[in-house]
């Protein structure tokens, strides 16, 4: 199995929208409020780019795409220097091979290589493992979400300092 992690391209658009529909669907995350009904999702790659100080990372197995992860400022939080975490989904059967802690780390790296400070992100109580692995890095719980979040329909909510 060879496993590579790669910057987004127009052409894995099709198949992430894919995985962050089914993976969402899976969790209960369905509708208004919640990551996979974003209008980004269609068309990832026209959404991150180094020029906005964003990226969206695909994990391949061969030239399949398994998963992906993103990071992007976060409009509208009360302090410029904060990014968010955003759509981290892997497909079932790609799970427990430390995808989530690669893509997350390399999101991370990102972030502080684009001066960003803070680092917040929002997800369902339901996402267990991937709790644990968001406080494994050192994201601490918030009480409620930050001011400017469009996904209300999350109920977990997390922040860390870079």
């Amino acid at each position: 199995m060879t496993l590579t992690i790669e910057p987004i391209q127009p052409v894995h658009d099709l198949a992430i929208a894919e995985i962050i529909r089914q993976v969402g669907e899976e969790f209960g995350a369905v509708g208004d409020g919640f990551g996979p009904s974003d209008a980004e999702v269609d068309h990832m790659s026209q959404h991150y780019s180094q020029a906005n100080k964003s990226v969206y990372y695909v994990a391949l197995v061969g030239c399949k795409v398994v998963g992906g992860c993103g990071l992007a400022a976060f409009e509208g939080a009360p302090n410029p220097q904060t990014c968010e975490l955003r759509k981290l989904f892997i497909l079932p059967e790609y799970r427990a091979l430390g995808l989530g802690r690669k893509l997350t780390a390399m999101c991370l790296d990102f972030a502080e290589q684009q001066g960003y400070t803070q680092c917040y992100l929002d997800t369902l109580s339901s996402m267990l493992s991937a709790i644990r692995m968001y406080q494994k890095f050192g994201f601490e719980h918030l009480d409620q979400p930050m001011p400017g979040t469009i996904h209300n329909g999350c109920d977990v909510w997390m922040q860390k300092t870079l």
